[in-house]
């Protein structure tokens, strides 16, 4: 009578395992890049479809939940950046450098109540440059900060990031990134 039993389990357990196998090769967890970086959350295959988490693609994101449908709307932001009257991109590590970002926004199809630029040091590290509160909806326009001094202690890559708040709540996204190079 044990022999049955222990049979039964023996044969659940492999079939069991087998079900277990058949659906992690159904669905695979990959790696996602994004403009050359490792994106946190990854996508995934399923079935031989791949799936990218939207909210991860730099863009801003809104999901109805009585119709079911998310929206992605991706701007067109191209960022210039000026010391005086000179556009840069990449400076020697001189320390203090006075600079403001100059951005132009155009194919804008939601509704932002804010936009912000900050600067991220090779280290991680993240000022705010500047915040401006949005009153006037348009599909395009210009936004340009006011001089900012930051202090570029180290060599490595800083990145400019301008970020947009939906109108509808939420948090800041980011929709466009500059990078500015500091050499040795």
């Amino acid at each position: 009578m044990k022999w049955r039993r222990v049979a039964i389990l023996v044969v659940a357990f492999s079939l069991m395992g087998g079900s277990l196998l058949f659906a992690d090769s159904a669905s695979q967890k990959v790696k996602l890049l994004l403009n050359g970086s490792e994106l946190e959350e990854g996508g995934y295959v399923i079935d031989g479809k791949t799936y990218v988490p939207v909210r991860q693609l730099e863009g801003l994101v809104k999901y109805d939940e009585s119709s079911k449908t998310v929206t992605y709307n991706k701007p067109n932001v191209h960022m210039f950046l000026f010391a005086d009257d000179t556009v840069f991109g990449e400076i020697k590590k001189t320390g203090k450098l006075k600079f403001n970002v100059f951005s132009q926004i155009d194919n804008l199809r939601t509704n932002i109540s804010e936009v912000r630029v900050s600067i991220t040091s090779p280290d991680g590290s993240s000022k705010v440059i500047q915040s401006s509160e949005i009153k006037d909806q348009k599909d395009n326009f210009w936004f340009r900060t006011e001089d900012y001094t930051y202090d570029f202690k180290s060599s490595g890559k800083y990145t400019v990031g301008f970020y947009m708040k939906p109108a509808d709540g939420g948090d800041f996204v980011l929709v466009s990134e500059k990078i500015i190079n500091v050499l040795k």
